[in-house]
């Protein structure tokens, strides 16, 4: 079976690369959009009330949770259709053939404010989205930490600092579940596995436009009471929740939508999209970080979204689902979100290996050692990622014949982790290793994790897991296996693929600045939480004892410094891609990935024709290694559903 390819230098019938509506119809974007999604929020708001007026759904809110969540839906809509993503779709329902000639090219910074098909317009555009709700999540970070330093004298009440607390964790886990995939995934994937497209660029464009959709709703949670519930959303206070509450669901549930969307294109985009000779075992570590990793999404995001809609009902029409005192179960709802929450980390997590083991065996000079080894950890953790859940459930009253159970399964993953980990040491081993940027930060991840992956083994254990379960322990392992590996892995892609996003390398020696200042204040920020947790500091705590404000002041410390070294690094990248615009070499790194054989700036539709592939990517050091592909040997018809496996 044969995919005809010949289509791929567009998008489909009445699509663009770049434009996404009419040639002759109106410049719509992303300020037509809110001032769209605006209306449609009042619109919706006005029909909750007619449906449901002066009905009080959440005892004692004296609250219409019915035209918050209509106001919600139609504002997004709106949003949409203010954007333009609607326009083919409706042309469609309606008879109306959209047009085949090709629209108008955005051009200049328009672009990224507006509905795009091109997949690297739109990996751009979730790399700075993703920045921004990355920084926000850290002033309020800020805010957090400014609050504990000191136990009795406080800049807020506490139901102020617990929405804060919310907040924070919320957007962190929520806005950054696509944090590799979306940046990373959309604009790489096509080039490294030799496609000249996405296999759903409609789709693929319209997951981002979710997140921003989303990051107003969850903002908005702050003038509208905030949520007290936390990120997680337990039931049955996030019942009894006001109109903050709502913003939380919605908004979750949009990120929901975003993710599954993704995760459906990148799926069939490495599957079907392979250029002949682009063998599974040829494929690029970062490809198989953003395939197994869209296999989780779709097996547990629905999972999430399914919980969400239950507490929009027990919120609005009072099914009480989730309430015991009605007949519910706010178990029910633990486990719903669990079951996707635990995954989520490895949502996280594998996308991170995935750039971390694409950019390891450039800078050491050989091979990446054990590439079938690294395969199988990654799909090892993420199958085994769907049999933990229930390990958050330890005090929860669940039944105890299960801990073993859960506890087992909690170690077990820890091996094809292992595995991962040990393919970096082995790929650094006796290597000529070349200290640059990209690399530090890399090394910094192994360092990191390692001491995020042995804590886990700890808190994985029941009797341990008593004692520290809910304390500063927990966070400071959670914090030490998703930032400190998720977003060194980030930091070292930005340094690594800046040449070939926009043809400018980072300055080494302000990248060393930054490193080096953000990798010792994590960790001393992050290490005494630790030794807090173990002194008996519970987690999301208001005031706490007098004998534990030293290390606070410590850690608050700390965690300034390591906001400014955030700060420092914003501004000097946009310095550099704004004003300063260090010229890049083609290929400064001289990697043998296919995606830096095509040059900057990549050309439209990436390939002038099909490349077929002769190697793999990783085949440093070997005199006789043939070069990755042959980028003009075959015609675009040539490409098959098996990538050349035959």
């Amino acid at each position: 079976m044969a995919i005809d390819m010949s289509q791929t230098t567009g998008v489909g019938r009445g699509g663009s690369s770049e434009g996404g509506g009419l040639k002759k119809g109106p410049k719509l974007n992303a300020f037509t959009g809110v001032l769209v999604g605006a209306l449609g929020y009042l619109f919706g708001h006005w029909m909750g009330n007619a449906i449901a007026g002066g009905y009080q759904q959440v005892v004692g809110s004296g609250q219409n949770d019915t035209a918050i969540l209509l106001g919600f839906i139609f504002g997004t809509i709106g949003f949409f259709l203010g954007l333009g993503i609607l326009n083919y779709p409706l042309q469609k329902m309606t008879g109306i053939e959209p047009p085949t000639d090709e629209p108008e090219q955005a051009q200049g910074m328009m672009k990224y404010f507006r509905y795009t098909l091109d997949n690297k317009v739109v990996g751009i555009q979730y790399l700075f989205g993703m920045l921004v709700y990355f920084f926000t999540a850290g002033l309020l970070a800020m805010a957090i930490r400014t609050q504990l330093l000191s136990p009795t004298n406080h800049i807020w009440g506490p139901a102020t600092y617990l929405e804060v607390v919310g907040e924070h964790g919320t957007m962190m886990m929520m806005m950054m579940t696509s944090v590799v995939m979306g940046p990373f995934g959309n604009f790489l994937v096509p080039l490294m596995i030799g496609s000249k497209r996405v296999a759903f660029p409609r789709l693929e464009a319209a997951a981002f436009w979710f997140t921003p959709a989303a990051y107003i709703i969850l903002l908005s949670a702050l003038w509208q009471g905030g949520f007290q519930s936390g990120w997680t959303g337990y039931a049955p206070l996030s019942i009894q929740q006001g109109v903050g509450q709502d913003a939380y669901l919605f908004s979750f549930g949009l990120l929901g939508f975003s993710m599954i969307c993704s995760a459906l294109n990148m799926t069939a985009t490495i599957i079907n999209y392979r250029a002949p000779g682009m063998r599974w075992s040829r494929l690029p570590m970062l490809a198989w970080g953003m395939i197994t990793v869209a296999f989780t999404m779709l097996l547990s995001v629905p999972v999430l979204i399914v919980g969400l809609y239950v507490m929009a009902l027990d919120r609005s029409a009072q099914t009480s689902m989730l309430y015991a005192g009605h007949g519910g179960s706010s178990f029910l709802w633990e486990n719903l979100f669990w079951f996707f929450g635990h995954p989520e980390v490895y949502l996280l997590a594998l996308p991170g290996f995935g750039v971390v083991t694409e950019i390891l065996p450039v800078f050491a000079r050989k091979p990446l050692f054990a590439y079938k080894t690294s395969v199988a950890g990654m799909i090892g953790v993420a199958v085994l990622s769907f049999f933990v859940w229930q390990h958050h459930l330890f005090q929860s009253g669940m039944n105890p014949d299960m801990r073993p159970l859960f506890m087992l399964t909690t170690e077990l993953i820890s091996i094809p982790t292992g595995f991962l980990y040990l393919v970096g040491m082995g790929t650094m081993w006796r290597s000529r290793m070349r200290f640059d940027v990209p690399m530090l930060f890399v090394m910094a991840v192994f360092f990191n994790f390692l001491f995020g992956g042995i804590t886990g083994v700890y808190v994985s254990d029941v009797p341990i897991n008593v004692t520290v379960h809910g304390s500063y322990f927990v966070m400071a392992h959670f914090h030490y296996t998703i930032m400190g590996q998720l977003m060194f892995s980030v930091m070292a892609a930005i340094y690594y693929y800046t040449p070939l996003y926009f043809g400018i390398k980072l300055s080494e020696k302000l990248g060393k600045i930054h490193f080096w200042t953000m990798f010792i204040a994590f960790n001393s920020t992050f290490l005494p939480l630790f030794a807090l947790g173990l002194l008996g500091m519970p987690r999301r705590v208001f005031e706490y004892a007098q004998r534990l404000q030293h290390l606070n002041q410590w850690v608050s410390v700390s965690a300034f410094i390591l906001g400014l070294s955030l700060a420092f690094f914003a501004v000097t990248f946009v310095w550099q891609l704004a004003v300063s615009k260090p010229k890049s070499p083609p290929n400064p790194w001289e990697s043998r990935g296919l995606e830096w054989q095509v040059g900057y700036p990549v050309p439209h539709g990436n390939f002038a024709k099909i490349p077929v592939i002769l190697a793999g990517p990783y085949e440093y050091g070997d005199p006789n290694a043939l070069p990755v592909a042959e980028l003009s040997a075959v015609g675009a018809h040539s490409a098959s559903v098996s990538g050349g496996d035959e």
